[in-house]
């Protein structure tokens, strides 16, 4: 999701969404672990996400 996108959802659906990619990050870890990812730059894409959605989280936060 991109940066504009993320900007306009509202606190509860912020936190769903980085518990949906904490979730998706768990079971990448998982899959590595197994040796069943093929992709691993899947991996940098989701932390990446979960750093962005952290960051607007912590914006939002600020200027309340």
């Amino acid at each position: 999701m991109k940066t504009s996108e993320l900007r306009t959802l509202q606190g509860g659906q912020l936190t769903k969404e980085l518990e949906d990619l904490l979730r998706a990050q768990f079971s990448l870890r998982m899959q590595k672990a197994t040796q069943q990812l093929g992709n691993t730059s899947q991996l940098t894409k989701v932390r990446r996400e979960i750093a962005r959605v952290r960051t607007i989280m912590r914006e939002k936060a600020q200027t309340k």
